[in-house]
């Protein structure tokens, strides 16, 4: 899944800011998808630190597009770390090489901390994170689950807020994983060392269907809010019709079939304390009004 799609990536939106102002001299960590879910928070706390940081983004200045190579020489320069998130999914045909390029070309041009934000049980994510390893920079993997802010800040909002939410997953269950948590995994990977070589599969801490999604929501918002499973036909058909690539339902597989229908110790694993509950989430996104109507 993606950022359009919801569970992993970072898309880029035309109004991105520019580098960060006023941040200490020294090596810039570059921000791929930098106004998406994960990138905007890892750029937030970097910035918070007084760490210099670029967005890398279609409206940034370079700007940054994965589908146009001539551009990144540019948003390389000084860039001694990167976090990769790859649009519009890493499972997409030419993702594994277009990563594999960027991240040639980062190491050449000097950047040595290359973090990817990957997906869980994804084949295609599988690859580019190889790709990335073999460059021979010191690299670290997030492999996530779909994020819970899928539901208040992108693809599902709009269900949410009509109060159905019409998806091809059945019963099926998934541990969505809270925006934060990755975004403080990735920031302590591009700043701390004991984080280099290794692969952090992240997770919330316990399996909802979206019957159980919808449940939290109707009482984190006091309004009922329903899930209806769809076909999948039917669910690539409305793809199509609201001007969404089709192939986007396939990657609901990554639920349906139950290839990760399991929790994972990333958190706990790089920051020593557990992940953020979804019930959380719900509130908290509900308090900031996420969802009024």
């Amino acid at each position: 899944m993606t950022e359009h799609t919801e569970k992993v990536q970072d898309n880029s939106t035309p109004d991105a800011p520019r580098e960060s102002a006023g941040a200490a001299p020294g090596p810039v960590t570059l921000v791929t998808g930098g106004t998406g879910k994960t990138g905007r928070r890892v750029a937030a706390r970097l910035t918070a630190r007084g760490l210099p940081v670029r967005i890398g983004s279609r409206g940034a200045h370079p700007r940054f597009d994965w589908e146009d190579p001539s551009g990144w020489e540019a948003v390389l320069e000084g860039v001694g770390a990167v976090y990769l998130t790859y649009y519009p999914d890493l499972a997409f045909p030419g993702a594994a090489e277009a990563v594999e390029a960027f991240s040639a070309l980062a190491v050449a041009k000097g950047a040595r901390r290359l973090v990817l934000l990957s997906g869980r049980g994804e084949e295609g994510a599988l690859a580019a994170e190889e790709k990335m390893k073999a460059t021979g920079a010191d690299w670290t993997v997030v492999r996530a689950s779909w994020f819970a802010q899928n539901i208040s800040e992108g693809f599902f909002l709009e269900s949410v807020l009509a109060g159905e939410i019409v998806l091809p997953t059945g019963a099926a269950v998934e541990p969505f994983v809270d925006a934060d948590d990755i975004a403080d995994v990735v920031v302590a990977a591009l700043t701390g060392e004991r984080h280099v070589g290794r692969t952090y599969e992240v997770s919330g801490p316990r399996l909802l269907s979206f019957h159980d999604v919808a449940a939290a929501l109707s009482g984190a918002t006091g309004r009922p809010i329903t899930y209806r499973p769809a076909g999948k036909e039917e669910y690539r058909a409305g793809l199509v019709a609201g001007g969404l690539p089709p192939e986007f339902a396939d990657l609901f597989d990554l639920i349906t079939d139950g290839r990760n229908a399991h929790l994972a110790p990333g958190i706990q694993e790089a920051l020593g304390r557990a992940p953020r509950d979804f019930a959380e989430y719900a509130r908290k996104a509900a308090a900031e009004g996420a969802w009024d109507v």
